[in-house]
């Protein structure tokens, strides 16, 4: 819908004079503790389909509304759902839907701020899939709108709703694996030889292509754009980086209790999948924190072998090791070794001069081993989706809130900007700006294409 549309103009009207108003309202707005919740969902994808089911399992909630831009998806939505939920295929229609209460945002990430921002002036409270942004400063405008119009936005980073992660998270906290060095994490998958060069063409009937690109700039139609395949085009996603480096990242930031790297940097390109697509199949990035470094590897073009599966993460300490996943987590604890030992047998040992060997006990160690295997990824959708319907009637900030969110997105965005730029950054956390470096901080912002940019500005934003 374009901007002389009757939903743009009432929008821009009521953002505008009516802002007081409805900041009012929307505090007004609380829901008692055993009231049910009406909950719109938009986008109906592969994520957007196990969150319907996660609140579907809650007791106290009606999902009463669905908004897909691709009709097929809308239907599905319905089906699954049953009932006479209601269907937008545009979702500011969803907004004005006054059955909805909550609004959980999973569509493609260059639509997450934005809608965000939207449901928020609509007095909806807010599940917003990760990554939270398409760039750095779209999270400083979701915070400003959000306590604005004070809303309870949860950001989807199911781990953090995880026993087994919470539990790890204690025993790196409780020092049990000492002084942590550094974190770790590796994504290998073999996407070979490619995904194909499409030629541009007429999207299909059942798919409102111009919606579905919003606020991005305007292409047309490809095959490897639309739909799943969003993920490797840098106007609409930041790859994996910003896909699985949300997730991880989030767990190290967590976990380590940091808000921010002090600097990053990050090599690779699209090295050796031949397609059309745009993002690394190849990325390393290496990130200093206060008192510990943190490096992640992203391959799409070979298998390779990760630890414990996907999203892992290995925490290094003094005393041992700790990987931490969906599937649960171990604990290795490392052996007590005298460091002249260590030095002295390397290679056989050292000639007279060098490091000799030392009798010692060699049945000592640090600590005790712990493993879980006691994982969930299913029930951890559901156990945050929880989270954020508890939020919403206590009007507490939820277990992974828009801040932490933004915090983790930046890092994520600043590891792009310098895979682009091919320099280290170095990141100013209270200006949230990169340190002598006008180019690269240029790239913490980007226009939002008409007439989407009235929308925002319409926020007071931007």
């Amino acid at each position: 819908m374009g901007p002389t549309g009757r939903q743009g103009v009432s929008r821009r009207g009521f953002l505008g004079a009516g802002v007081a108003g409805l900041t009012a309202l929307s505090a007004s707005r609380v829901l008692g503790a055993n009231e049910r919740v009406g909950v719109g969902v938009i986008g109906f994808g592969l994520i957007g389909r196990i969150h319907t089911r996660s609140f579907m399992d809650q007791p106290d909630v009606s999902i009463v509304a669905v908004s897909e831009t691709y009709q097929p998806r809308m239907e599905a939505g319905v089906a699954l759902i049953g009932g006479s939920v209601a269907r937008y295929p545009d979702f500011r229609k969803l907004l004005d839907d006054k059955s909805v209460d909550a609004v959980v945002v999973a569509t493609p990430d260059h639509w997450h701020a934005l809608m965000t921002m939207l449901a928020c002036a609509a007095g909806k409270d807010v599940y917003v899939e990760k990554p939270l942004t398409l760039f750095q400063r779209e999270g400083q405008w979701m915070q400003q709108v959000a306590k604005h119009y004070r809303r309870v936005v949860q950001v989807g980073v199911q781990n953090r709703s995880a026993p087994n992660f919470r539990r790890a998270r204690e025993l790196v906290r409780g020092g049990r694996i000492g002084q942590v060095v550094s974190a770790q994490d590796n994504y290998y998958r073999n996407l070979m030889p490619g995904l194909g060069n499409p030629p541009d063409q007429d999207p299909p009937q059942e798919l409102d292509w111009e919606m579905w690109l919003g606020p991005s700039p305007y292409h047309r139609y490809n095959p490897n754009r639309g739909l799943y395949h969003f993920r490797w085009f840098w106007d609409t996603s930041g790859g994996q980086m910003t896909n699985l480096g949300q997730h991880s990242l989030d767990i190290v930031q967590w976990v380590m209790g940091v808000g921010a790297p002090k600097t990053i940097y990050s090599s690779g390109g699209r090295f050796f999948l031949k397609d059309n697509c745009e993002t690394p199949d190849t990325q390393d990035v290496i990130i200093e924190y206060p008192g510990f470094t943190t490096v992640l590897q992203y391959r799409e073009a070979t298998a390779g072998r990760t630890a414990m599966g996907m999203g892992a993460v290995v925490f290094y300490g003094t005393e041992g090791n700790l990987s931490a996943s969906r599937a649960g987590y171990d604990l290795v604890p490392d052996r007590k070794v005298n460091p002249i030992n260590t030095l002295a047998k390397i290679l056989g040992g050292s000639p007279v001069g060098g490091p000799q060997p030392i009798p010692e006990d060699e049945s000592q160690f640090w600590g005790e081993p712990e493993h879980d295997r006691t994982g969930n990824a299913v029930n951890d959708y559901s156990r945050h989706a929880r989270n954020f319907l508890d939020c919403m009637k206590s009007r507490q900030p939820p277990i992974a809130d828009l801040q932490a969110g933004h915090e983790v997105a930046t890092t994520c965005h600043l590891a792009n900007i310098s895979l682009k730029t091919g320099r280290k950054l170095v990141w100013n956390s209270q200006k949230e700006e990169i340190v002598d470096d006008p180019q690269a901080n240029q790239m913490l912002l980007r226009p939002y294409r008409t007439p989407w940019d009235k929308e925002l500005a319409a926020l007071g934003v931007g």
